[in-house]
């Protein structure tokens, strides 16, 4: 029997009994599992990210099949990787494709309820409503009083739920400041200014009853306020209880019939409208088109030169009669060595239109100074410059690897058919090095196509499309 078919037979999966210990191992970690997994999706569906209950949920269930399923044993050992697969690879792919097709962004990033909750919290002063002047009072329980005053020099007391109390009708008070507030009042301390600077509770009390009512609207003032908009559920609108105008829902937006629209606006379902939106806009379309394929464009092309010049170094040094290769190999590895971002902010001083040493080189030798950061096309040159210096030892480590596993047979074979060196490189070479390296050739091209730092710290997205409505860089 096979090395392999023993294994095979002691997989958990197979046959094999397991032990108590184990059982209790797997429900125990089950068990703080889903219950964290019911806390996360329980949050995520209060606060309105329904997508991402839904996935929490999907991946829970998820991982108890496969911990307690015995055919999924070899799944077991990629359980954390699948989940971080999901949760920060798929997931955020998923969530913008169904981004895409609602009006979600700045002004739209509630949901239709929780817009609905923050515009009702709104109050006003109604027409002849009372304001005062307000100090504040804390009792050992936690409970909140207000000290309040009006302009006709009056002064009342004021609990939550209780009719307010004239200050002469008051019990325990203290004696008084200079201002007419009590020092002291039986059972509660006074508040001093930076603990009413700090204290979000006392905003929110409601004190006095029904009829009259207070609640604190600023650091100095308190009002009988009322709720300026309530939601009629059956008429899907707001009405406005100051001015008695109709807001009803207009694409993520509480709008009036003049036009007028409430700030907090809620995201929605808009099907193909920013796909339509982008096409038919011109503003979007011509500085996005030119981005996208720039983008392109230098990713091929930082592959493509960056892996021309690493292979011709490798190939050169791949010679044992050259002398001194090691050491030169050695100091070609350098631009490797150092961190991009320091590698990328010396290069962008080189390229200084002003004071950088390739444009005071060239104006000494040739008496120019091409503006490379303000020319598109110089801009783009320097970029790809730069990228080349970066990566050209990466594909010169790999690419001499490469060679050193192609035989030498095929070299002699060749030599001895009549292949000249070019013949023998591009028949032999090249192939037998692409199957090698094609894949970290397509990685690179990923990376580069995401290479936003270079972009960035060299030239921060500039220079910027001329007559672009919209910010936008070549």
């Amino acid at each position: 029997m096979s090395t392999a078919t023993q294994m095979l037979d002691k997989m958990p999966g197979e046959g094999q009994s397991i032990t108590l210990s184990t059982v209790l191992w797997r429900i125990v970690l089950l068990l703080a599992i889903d219950g964290f997994a019911i806390w996360f999706a329980t949050r995520a569906f209060g606060e309105g990210f329904v997508s991402l209950g839904l996935v929490a949920v999907l991946i829970t269930a998820s991982i108890n099949y496969i911990i307690l399923a015995r055919d999924m044993y070899p799944l077991r050992w990629m359980l954390v990787g699948l989940f971080f697969m999901l949760m920060f690879s798929v997931y955020p792919i998923v969530l913008t494709v169904l981004v895409a097709f609602t009006n979600y962004g700045d002004g739209h990033l509630l949901t239709k309820q929780q817009s609905i909750e923050q515009i009702t919290n709104e109050r006003y002063v109604p027409e002849g409503g009372a304001a005062y002047s307000w100090t504040g009072y804390v009792s050992p329980n936690g409970d909140y009083a207000l000290w309040l005053q009006n302009d006709a020099g009056e002064s009342f007391f004021a609990l939550p739920g209780q009719l307010l109390i004239p200050a002469s009708d008051a019990q325990g008070v203290g004696n008084l400041d200079d201002k007419g507030i009590p020092e002291t009042i039986e059972g509660y301390t006074r508040l001093n200014a930076i603990q009413v600077a700090t204290n979000q509770d006392i905003q929110q009390i409601q004190f006095g009853s029904e009829a009259d009512g207070v609640q604190i609207r600023s650091a100095r003032e308190a009002a009988q306020l009322q709720t300026r908009f309530v939601y009629d559920e059956a008429a899907d609108k707001l009405v406005d209880q100051q001015t008695g105008a109709e807001y009803l829902p207009v694409v993520g937006r509480w709008t009036a019939a003049d036009g007028t629209e409430l700030t907090a606006g809620f995201r929605e379902n808009v099907g193909l409208a920013n796909f339509a939106r982008f096409f038919q806009s011109s503003a979007f379309r011509g500085p996005l088109t030119r981005i996208i394929l720039w983008n392109f464009a230098f990713a091929f092309l930082s592959v493509f030169l960056t892996f021309a010049l690493g292979l011709a170094i490798a190939y050169i040094f791949n010679d044992p009669s050259l002398p001194g290769r090691k050491i030169i190999q050695s100091l070609l590895l350098i631009p490797y060595t150092i961190p991009s971002l320091i590698t990328i902010l010396i290069w962008r001083g080189l390229f200084n239109n002003q004071v950088g040493v390739i444009n005071r080189t060239l104006t000494s030798l040739f008496g120019i100074a091409p503006a490379w950061t303000v020319d598109p096309w110089l801009a783009k040159l320097a970029i790809l410059i730069v990228n080349l210096w970066l990566g050209y030892p990466y594909f010169m480590l790999i690419c001499s690897g490469a060679l050193q596993s192609i035989p030498k047979d095929l070299y002699e074979a060749a030599t001895v058919d009549g292949a000249n060196g070019w013949t023998r490189f591009r028949r032999i070479t090249l192939p037998l090095l692409l199957v090698a390296v094609g894949p970290l050739l397509v990685a690179s091209f990923t990376f580069n196509f995401n290479n936003f730092n270079l972009i960035f710290l060299f030239i921060e997205g500039g220079p910027p499309i001329a007559g672009s409505p919209t910010r936008a860089g070549h």
